[in-house]
C-alpha cells in the first residue's frame, strides 16, 4: 500500500491556493480551495490503462438477467488481454449472484485468469447510498462496503470504488436527505466512510471515492468530503465525466494530487455530449499531479445512439495510448 501511503493532507493547519502550483497552464485554480500538500511520490509518473467492466454493462447485465447470450465477466477480460489493456476492473456488480458474496471457487477463477492473461486488477466497486437521512439504509451500505472490501482485498484489488452521490433513479441527496442541510449529509457520509475505511486498512484496501455528479459536482465538494473523513485508507477517485462545472479540467486538476484512481470518459461533460475529452490535456494534467498507477477507461452507451463495446473501446484504448505517448 505504499502507493497510497501519502503525507496526510490534513496535517497542515493552513490552506495553500492550489492554482498554477499544480498544474500549469490551465488557468486560474478553483476560487482560493487549496488541498494541504499530498506528499511527493517517488519516481516519476508511471501510467497504465485498465478497462472498466462498466463499458460492457448492457451485455454484462443480459448475461445476468438471462435475456439473451450477453457477456461474462470472464470474458470481457480475455476482450481486455486481447486489445493489450495492463489491467481489468473486476466491478462487483457483475460478480454471480451480487450483491451476495462471491464463493471462493470463483475468487479463484478470475484470479488464475489475470494472471494467465497478464492483467493486473486496477480495482472493483460496490452500489451504496449514503446521501438518504435513513440510518438503516447508511448502515446497510456500510456493511455491504466493508464485505466487498475483504472480497476486493481476495481478487487481490488495491482499491474498491464507492458512491456518495444519490444512486437511485430520478431522485438528488436533497430528495432522500428529507431537507437536511449539506453540512450535515456531509458529516454522516464521512462517518461511514471513515468506519470503511477503518475496515479497508485491516486487508489493505483503499476506500476510493467516486464523483458522481450529485452530492459531489465539483472538485472542491469531493476534496471537502475526503478531508472531511480524514484517513489515509479513504481518497478521492478522478471521474473525469461527472464534474458539473464550467471547466471540469480545473476540477481533475485539484483532485488529481490525491486520487488513488480514475475514470477516463470520453466526454468531460456527461456520456450525451459531444464535445469529446481532450485526452492530451488530459494526460498532461495526470503527469504533472504525480499520479502513479492506472488509468480505467470506461466508455458510455448514449442515449439514442448505437452502442458497441467492441469497436468503442479499442478506439478510445487507442486515443489514450496516443496521448500517453505524446506526453512522455
Amino acid at each position: 500500500m505504499n502507493r497510497y501511503n501519502r503525507r496526510e493532507f490534513i496535517k497542515s493547519a493552513s490552506l495553500l491556493p492550489f492554482a498554477a502550483a499544480t498544474v500549469a497552464g490551465l488557468g486560474n485554480s478553483l476560487s482560493l480551495f487549496a488541498a494541504e500538500d499530498p506528499g511527493k511520490r517517488a519516481g516519476g509518473p508511471h501510467l497504465k490503462i485498465s478497462l472498466n467492466a462498466y463499458s460492457f454493462n448492457k451485455l454484462l447485465n443480459d448475461n445476468i438477467r438471462h435475456r439473451g447470450p450477453g457477456v461474462t465477466l470472464l470474458q470481457v477480460m480475455d476482450f481486455a488481454a486481447k486489445c493489450k489493456f495492463d489491467g481489468f476492473d473486476a466491478t462487483g456488480y457483475y460478480f454471480p449472484g451480487y450483491p451476495e458474496l462471491p464463493p471462493d471457487s470463483y475468487v479463484k477463477a478470475l484470479k488464475q485468469k489475470a494472471a494467465d492473461l497478464g492483467l493486473g486488477i486496477s480495482g472493483t466497486g460496490v452500489r451504496d447510498n449514503l446521501t438518504t437521512v435513513d440510518k438503516a439504509v447508511r448502515a446497510a451500505s456500510v456493511q455491504h462496503i466493508k464485505e466487498w472490501v475483504e472480497v476486493a482485498a481476495r481478487v487481490g484489488a488495491p482499491v474498491i470504488r464507492v458512491f456518495a452521490d444519490t444512486q437511485m433513479r430520478a431522485m438528488t441527496w436533497h430528495d432522500v436527505a428529507k431537507g437536511c442541510t449539506r453540512e450535515q449529509v456531509q458529516a454522516w457520509i464521512a462517518d461511514d466512510l471513515r468506519q470503511c475505511a477503518d475496515h479497508g486498512k485491516q486487508f489493505g484496501v483503499c476506500i476510493g471515492v467516486q464523483n458522481h455528479g450529485d452530492f459531489l459536482q465539483t472538485g472542491e465538494q469531493l476534496m471537502a468530503l475526503i478531508k472531511a473523513v480524514g484517513s489515509d485508507f479513504c481518497k478521492p477517485i478522478v471521474d473525469t465525466g461527472y464534474f458539473k462545472t464550467k471547466d471540469p479540467y480545473e476540477d481533475m486538476a485539484l483532485v488529481a494530487p490525491f486520487a488513488v484512481n480514475w475514470q477516463i470518459k470520453q466526454s468531460p461533460f456527461g456520456e450525451d455530449s459531444d464535445i469529446p475529452t481532450d485526452l492530451v490535456k488530459l494526460v498532461r494534467l495526470v503527469r504533472k499531479s504525480g499520479y502513479h498507477g492506472y488509468l480505467p477507461i470506461e466508455t458510455l452507451s448514449p442515449k439514442g445512439k448505437p452502442y458497441d463495446p467492441y469497436t468503442v473501446v479499442p478506439a478510445f484504448l487507442k486515443q489514450l495510448q496516443d496521448a500517453i505517448a505524446r506526453t512522455a
